[in-house]
């Protein structure tokens, strides 16, 4: 399978394998904040009128939950995601508005709690998810966050709302890898701390893994020929094809299924208010409505995927 922005039935291959290799689930920030419309800016209107579409807790419930009282007392939902995200959570810098799965989910979050989208995004990497929600600077984390038992002992997971497997990402004329049986003896990066490390060590033993940072730096080193390929979520390199050309996806998704949750502080009572407020987006089928406007039209896929059981982890 190979994916290139340019040819759109390619696109629709990749995306297809995506979510059919798994049950795939993947902020308006205020107004004052947020991405360029999913699909272009004639959906603008369609994304903000999904937000506001989401349901809201009545006043009862919120004051019956420790957690969400206090983020309506302060009136703002503090969230640790990312501004780069294309299909997820990507800024807009002529707007100021950040949109995507992930953004939406986080901005239907705060009108749940406060009546109104009001969100204050704070950028994270895999090395600070963790830390920001234990130091109390985030109120959760919603930034493709994959649910394991390691990160597990730090942070509660509320969840899952969105499924992925891994994928391989790399230069967009390399014709020797097909799959990740063509990955021995090659040089594969992977985000430090990410799931993709402990994937490769397992799926491709003779790799020579090189993990590095952030998405961009092993993004970059595939373009300039430092790595062979990259291996990560494959919603997360779906995010990349759709706007670079330079490279592409090959190969079916492989691996456990990787649960996205949304990461609340450890023993709070937050997880089982998010759950509800995920419960209510699944039933309603406003998160279909989400996964559409954000992904599937993007990718060119019409149909929705099922959500994932909130409460179940799926592997």
């Amino acid at each position: 399978m190979k994916l290139r922005r340019a040819p759109r039935a390619l696109i629709l291959m990749a995306a297809t394998a995506l979510f059919a290799g798994s049950v795939a689930a993947c902020s308006p920030e205020p107004a004052s904040s947020g991405s360029p419309a999913p699909g272009g800016t004639s959906n603008a209107d369609a994304y903000q009128a999904l937000i506001v579409s989401g349901p809201v807790a009545d006043d009862a419930t919120v004051q019956g939950n420790k957690w969400a009282s206090a983020v309506k007392k302060a009136g703002v939902l503090r969230i640790g995601g990312t501004e780069t995200s294309e299909l997820f959570s990507l800024l807009d810098p002529t707007t100021g508005q950040v949109k995507g799965f992930d953004a939406a989910i986080g901005q239907m979050l705060s009108r749940y709690i406060l009546g109104d989208v009001k969100t204050e995004l704070k950028q994270v990497t895999v090395d600070t998810r963790e830390s920001l929600l234990q130091n109390g600077n985030v109120d959760t984390v919603i930034a493709t966050y994959s649910i394991t038992p390691e990160r597990q002992k730090s942070v509660d997971f509320a969840g899952p709302y969105y499924v992925s497997q891994a994928g391989i990402l790399v230069k967009a004329d390399n014709d020797t890898i097909h799959g990740v049986a063509d990955l021995a003896g090659r040089t594969v990066v992977t985000q430090a701390s990410s799931t993709g490390v402990t994937t490769v060590k397992k799926y491709a033993p003779d790799a020579k893994l090189q993990p590095l940072p952030d998405n961009a730096q092993c993004v970059a080193s595939v373009q300039q020929g430092d790595a062979d390929a990259y291996v990560i979520d494959q919603a997360l390199l779906l995010n990349q094809v759709v706007t670079d050309n330079t490279v592409k996806i090959v190969g079916e998704p492989f691996g456990p299924k990787d649960s996205y949750g949304i990461g609340v502080p450890k023993g709070s009572d937050a997880k089982a208010f998010v759950n509800e407020f995920l419960n209510k987006l699944v039933a309603d089928g406003t998160w279909a409505k989400a996964w559409q406007l954000t992904i599937g039209d993007r990718t060119n896929l019409t149909t929705p995927p099922e959500a994932p059981a909130v409460g179940k982890t799926e592997s």
